[in-house]
């Protein structure tokens, strides 16, 4: 349970990201209801999460899903460069994120 509160949590940080940029700084009300609404849900289900799992697999795992998810939302919605580097980049990153789960075990 505690690594399915994780990965929601993960997601709703790529929500939050993908906010700000809509909120145009804040300046979008309606964006920046929805952006501050992902980031107090990432922020408590994160908190949830913490309750079982470890503090640095727990937030190495949330951050990098975030991460993840966001430069790929860039790079498959917003137009950003894709490139052979970019790619391989953020799978190492998924990679770390898989290799903390396992080394957590299944908390």
């Amino acid at each position: 349970m505690a690594w399915f509160l994780l990965v929601a949590a993960g997601l709703l940080e790529i929500g939050w990201a993908v906010g700000l940029r809509c909120s145009e700084g804040f300046t979008r009300p309606w964006p920046t209801v929805g952006t501050l609404v992902a980031m107090a849900a990432s922020f408590a289900l994160l908190g949830l999460a913490l309750r079982t799992l470890p503090l640095g697999t727990a937030y190495a795992a949330w951050t990098g899903i975030g991460i993840a998810g966001t430069a790929a939302f860039g790079m498959l919605v917003l137009g950003e460069s894709v490139s052979v580097l970019r790619v391989a980049s953020l799978a190492l990153i998924l990679i770390g994120v898989a290799g903390l789960k396992l080394a957590a075990g299944s908390t």
